[in-house]
Protein backbone atom coordinates (compact mmCIF):
# COMPACT_ATOMS: atom_id res chain seq x y z
CA UNK A 1 0.00 0.00 0.00
CA UNK A 2 1.44 3.32 -0.94
CA UNK A 3 1.26 5.99 1.57
CA UNK A 4 0.56 9.76 0.00
CA UNK A 5 3.40 11.90 1.28
CA UNK A 6 1.12 14.70 2.05
CA UNK A 7 -0.93 12.08 4.44
CA UNK A 8 -2.55 14.20 7.20
CA UNK A 9 -1.77 12.00 10.91
CA UNK A 10 -3.56 12.34 13.71
CA UNK A 11 -1.68 14.39 16.21
CA UNK A 12 -1.02 12.91 19.74
CA UNK A 13 -4.11 14.58 20.74
CA UNK A 14 -6.21 13.16 18.20
CA UNK A 15 -4.91 9.81 18.83
CA UNK A 16 -5.29 9.67 22.15
CA UNK A 17 -9.09 10.48 21.89
CA UNK A 18 -9.15 8.04 18.71
CA UNK A 19 -7.74 4.83 20.81
CA UNK A 20 -10.50 5.53 23.14
CA UNK A 21 -13.24 5.86 21.33
CA UNK A 22 -12.36 2.38 19.55
CA UNK A 23 -11.11 0.91 22.75
CA UNK A 24 -15.73 2.10 24.03
CA UNK A 25 -17.10 0.74 20.44
CA UNK A 26 -15.33 -2.78 21.27
CA UNK A 27 -16.26 -2.74 24.85
CA UNK A 28 -19.78 -1.63 25.09
CA UNK A 29 -21.26 -3.48 22.71
CA UNK A 30 -19.76 -6.86 23.94
CA UNK A 31 -21.12 -5.75 27.75
CA UNK A 32 -24.51 -5.12 26.55
CA UNK A 33 -24.78 -7.82 24.23
CA UNK A 34 -23.35 -10.55 27.28
CA UNK A 35 -25.97 -8.78 29.76
CA UNK A 36 -28.67 -8.86 26.85
CA UNK A 37 -27.66 -12.38 26.34
CA UNK A 38 -27.45 -13.41 30.17
CA UNK A 39 -30.76 -12.19 31.03
CA UNK A 40 -33.44 -12.37 27.79
CA UNK A 41 -31.24 -14.81 25.29
CA UNK A 42 -31.22 -11.70 22.66
CA UNK A 43 -28.20 -10.01 21.03
CA UNK A 44 -27.90 -6.30 21.29
CA UNK A 45 -29.24 -6.02 17.89
CA UNK A 46 -32.20 -8.15 18.20
CA UNK A 47 -32.69 -6.15 21.02
CA UNK A 48 -32.62 -2.95 18.83
CA UNK A 49 -35.18 -4.66 15.96
CA UNK A 50 -37.73 -5.76 18.76
CA UNK A 51 -37.04 -2.41 20.34
CA UNK A 52 -37.79 -0.54 17.57
CA UNK A 53 -40.52 -2.39 16.51
CA UNK A 54 -42.57 -1.99 20.19
CA UNK A 55 -42.22 1.96 19.90
CA UNK A 56 -43.78 1.90 15.86
CA UNK A 57 -46.93 2.35 15.32
CA UNK A 58 -49.00 -1.36 15.50
CA UNK A 59 -45.53 -2.39 15.85
CA UNK A 60 -45.00 -2.39 12.64
CA UNK A 61 -42.35 -1.26 10.17
CA UNK A 62 -40.79 -1.90 6.86
CA UNK A 63 -37.56 -3.94 6.53
CA UNK A 64 -35.91 -1.19 5.66
CA UNK A 65 -37.04 1.53 8.17
CA UNK A 66 -36.25 -1.21 10.35
CA UNK A 67 -32.87 -1.59 9.19
CA UNK A 68 -32.31 1.97 9.68
CA UNK A 69 -33.80 2.05 12.73
CA UNK A 70 -31.93 -0.57 14.44
CA UNK A 71 -28.59 0.44 12.93
CA UNK A 72 -27.64 -2.61 10.91
CA UNK A 73 -28.28 -3.18 7.05
CA UNK A 74 -30.99 -4.63 5.37
CA UNK A 75 -28.96 -8.19 4.77
CA UNK A 76 -27.96 -8.21 8.21
CA UNK A 77 -31.84 -7.50 9.22
CA UNK A 78 -33.10 -9.95 7.10
CA UNK A 79 -30.93 -12.58 8.68
CA UNK A 80 -31.73 -11.39 12.39
CA UNK A 81 -35.51 -11.21 11.37
CA UNK A 82 -35.28 -14.42 10.60
CA UNK A 83 -34.11 -16.16 13.97
CA UNK A 84 -36.85 -13.64 15.26
CA UNK A 85 -39.47 -15.16 13.23
CA UNK A 86 -38.50 -18.47 14.12
CA UNK A 87 -38.45 -17.57 17.54
CA UNK A 88 -42.21 -16.44 17.31
CA UNK A 89 -40.90 -13.06 18.05
CA UNK A 90 -41.81 -11.14 14.83
CA UNK A 91 -44.09 -12.00 11.95
CA UNK A 92 -43.09 -10.28 8.16
CA UNK A 93 -45.52 -10.11 5.46
CA UNK A 94 -45.65 -8.30 2.50
CA UNK A 95 -46.65 -4.17 2.11
CA UNK A 96 -49.91 -4.84 0.59
CA UNK A 97 -49.52 -0.71 -0.06
CA UNK A 98 -45.95 -1.67 -1.96
CA UNK A 99 -45.14 -5.35 -3.40
CA UNK A 100 -41.92 -4.57 -2.93
CA UNK A 101 -41.68 -3.97 0.70
CA UNK A 102 -41.87 -6.36 3.57
CA UNK A 103 -43.72 -5.39 7.06
CA UNK A 104 -42.21 -6.98 10.62
CA UNK A 105 -44.23 -6.92 13.18
CA UNK A 106 -44.13 -7.44 16.96
CA UNK A 107 -45.72 -10.52 18.16
CA UNK A 108 -47.00 -10.62 21.02
CA UNK A 109 -44.61 -13.35 22.38
CA UNK A 110 -42.01 -10.22 21.09
CA UNK A 111 -43.38 -7.72 23.10
CA UNK A 112 -43.46 -9.95 26.12
CA UNK A 113 -39.72 -10.49 25.56
CA UNK A 114 -38.95 -6.89 25.05
CA UNK A 115 -40.77 -5.60 27.56
CA UNK A 116 -38.71 -8.22 30.03
CA UNK A 117 -35.23 -7.50 29.02
CA UNK A 118 -35.86 -3.56 28.68
CA UNK A 119 -34.95 -2.97 32.72
CA UNK A 120 -32.05 -5.16 32.90
CA UNK A 121 -30.91 -3.32 29.51
CA UNK A 122 -31.71 0.57 30.86
CA UNK A 123 -30.31 -0.70 33.91
CA UNK A 124 -26.86 -1.77 32.41
CA UNK A 125 -27.04 1.06 30.21
CA UNK A 126 -27.09 3.58 32.54
CA UNK A 127 -24.58 1.81 35.20
CA UNK A 128 -22.13 1.67 32.04
CA UNK A 129 -22.41 4.83 30.28
CA UNK A 130 -24.62 7.65 32.42
CA UNK A 131 -23.75 6.98 36.24
CA UNK A 132 -20.33 7.90 35.33
CA UNK A 133 -20.80 11.32 33.65
CA UNK A 134 -22.21 14.12 34.55
CA UNK A 135 -25.09 15.88 33.45
CA UNK A 136 -22.75 18.34 31.62
CA UNK A 137 -20.87 15.48 29.98
CA UNK A 138 -24.41 13.72 29.36
CA UNK A 139 -25.00 16.68 26.70
CA UNK A 140 -21.34 16.83 25.51
CA UNK A 141 -21.92 13.10 24.52
CA UNK A 142 -25.42 13.29 22.68
CA UNK A 143 -23.82 16.60 20.95
CA UNK A 144 -20.47 14.59 19.80
CA UNK A 145 -23.09 11.50 18.91
CA UNK A 146 -25.41 13.82 16.67
CA UNK A 147 -22.24 15.82 14.90
CA UNK A 148 -19.91 12.59 14.23
CA UNK A 149 -23.37 10.05 13.19
CA UNK A 150 -24.20 13.03 10.91
CA UNK A 151 -20.57 13.19 9.11
CA UNK A 152 -20.91 9.55 8.35
CA UNK A 153 -24.21 9.98 6.90
CA UNK A 154 -22.82 12.46 4.94
CA UNK A 155 -19.85 9.80 3.53
CA UNK A 156 -22.62 7.42 3.04
CA UNK A 157 -24.38 9.74 0.88
CA UNK A 158 -23.97 9.83 -2.93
Amino acid sequence: MEVAVDQQWLDPQEQAAWRRIVGLMTALPTALDGQLQRDSGLTHFEYWVLSALSEAPDRTLRMGCLAGSAHGSLSRLSHVAGRLERRGLLARRPDPDDGRSTLATLTDAGWDVVSGAAPGHVAAVRRLVFDPLTPEQTQLLAEIGDRVRRSVEAERSP
